[in-house]
C-alpha cells in the first residue's frame, strides 16, 4: 500500500534557496504562496500541514477552519505569531526551535542584531548618516556615547543573554544580569534582582520570551527605576514593553533613547500609524528596525533546514 502524500503549504520566503524542501523527497507536495491573512485564511484549509511566514498571525478563526491541519512548523523561537491554545485543542502539533538549545547556540544573527541597535543608538549613526547625506558635517550635534566603562544590564540570561554579555565584555562595559531561573553566569557576569539591573544599566537589553505573565512588564514604574541616561534595547517581543509608557518615557527624557527590532502590532496595516513609528519619525532618539535580528543569509538557511528536518521526521512517524 502506497504511503501518504502530505500536502504542506509554505509561507517562508525561500527564494534564496528554492530546493531546500526537496528533502522531504515525494513524501509531500510542497504550496509556496506570499504572506498574506486572507490567503491563509483561503487556502489552509486544503492542507495537512502549515510551513509558517512571520509576516501573518495563524488565529484561531483560522485554524478552527481546517479540519486537516495535523501539524505547524514555525522557523523561530518566538511563538506570540500562533495562536497556542486552539492549535492545542485541535491537536496539532507544533514544531518549533523554541526549546532547541544545543542548534540554537550556532545562530549568534539576533544577538549581533542587539549589538548593531546599541552601537547604532548609542553613536547615533542613523541621523548622523542622513545628515551627512545633505552635506551636514555637524560633528558636535550627534555626539554619542563611550560604553567602555558604562554597565550592560542583560534580562533574560539564557543563550542570547549569554552571546550579548559576552560581546560587551569585549567593549571594556560591566555587565549585570537578571534571570527568573537560578543559572551560573559566566565570569565577569553579576546577577542582580529586577529593580538593580533598571537602577544600575546604562543600557539595558531584553532577552525573554514574551508571556501573558510579562506581557508590558517594562512599564511607566519600571522607566522610573532607570536613569535618564540609559538606552533601552530590544530584539525579543514589543509586547514586553508598554509602549505608551515607551513613547512617554523617550519623549520626557526619562530614558536616553532606544533600539528595537520589534514592536508590538507588527501585522498591522496602518503601521505608519503605529506610536512608535510616529515617534521614530520626529526624533532622533529611536531607533526601530522591522523585526530583522534573525534574517541573514546563514540563520535562514539553517533555521529553514532544520525545521524541514523535524517536519520530514513527523511525517515519517506518521506513516510508520
Amino acid at each position: 500500500m502506497s504511503k501518504r502524500r502530505w500536502r504542506v503549504l509554505n509561507m517562508a520566503d525561500i527564494s534564496l534557496f528554492p530546493d531546500v524542501f526537496d528533502a522531504l523527497g515525494p513524501m509531500a507536495e510542497i504550496v509556496t504562496l506570499e504572506p498574506d491573512d486572507q490567503v491563509l485564511a483561503d487556502r489552509l484549509p486544503e492542507f495537512d500541514a502549515y510551513f509558517v511566514s512571520l509576516h501573518v498571525r495563524l488565529t484561531r478563526e483560522i485554524i478552527e477552519r481546517c479540519p486537516k491541519l495535523r501539524v505547524v512548523v514555525t522557523p523561530s523561537t518566538g511563538l506570540d505569531h500562533l495562536d497556542l491554545d486552539a492549535l492545542e485543542e485541535r491537536g496539532v502539533t507544533l514544531l518549533s526551535l523554541k526549546y532547541d538549545a544545543e542548534f540554537l547556540d550556532s545562530i549568534t544573527s539576533t544577538a549581533e542584531m542587539a549589538w548593531a541597535l546599541l552601537l547604532g543608538a548609542v553613536r547615533r549613526l542613523p541621523w548622523s548618516f542622513e545628515a551627512a547625506r545633505r552635506g551636514e558635517w555637524a560633528r558636535d550635534r550627534f555626539r554619542g556615547s563611550q560604553l567602555s566603562g558604562k554597565t550592560l544590564g542583560v534580562l533574560g540570561y539564557g543563550r542570547l543573554g549569554r552571546i550579548v554579555a559576552e560581546y560587551a565584555t569585549g567593549f571594556r562595559m560591566r555587565v549585570i544580569a537578571c534571570d527568573v531561573r537560578d543559572v551560573k553566569p559566566a565570569d565577569g557576569v553579576e546577577m542582580v534582582d529586577y529593580d538593580t539591573l533598571l537602577a544600575e544599566s546604562d543600557v539595558l537589553s531584553l532577552h525573554i520570551h514574551l508571556t501573558e505573565e510579562n506581557r508590558g512588564l517594562i512599564d511607566a514604574d519600571a522607566f522610573g527605576k532607570m536613569k535618564p541616561t540609559a538606552w533601552l534595547i530590544n530584539t525579543s517581543r514589543g509586547g514586553i514593553i508598554d509602549e505608551g509608557a515607551f513613547v512617554e518615557a523617550l519623549a520626557s527624557g526619562q530614558i536616553a533613547g532606544a533600539g528595537v527590532d520589534v514592536i508590538e502590532g507588527e501585522w498591522r496595516e496602518d503601521l505608519p500609524n503605529h506610536p512608535l513609528i510616529r515617534y521614530a519619525n520626529e526624533h532622533e532618539n529611536l531607533l526601530i528596525a522591522p523585526h530583522t535580528g534573525g534574517v541573514t543569509y546563514e540563520a535562514q538557511l539553517m533555521t529553514v533546514e532544520r525545521m524541514i528536518g523535524k517536519l520530514k521526521q513527523f511525517l515519517e512517524a506518521q506513516d510508520d
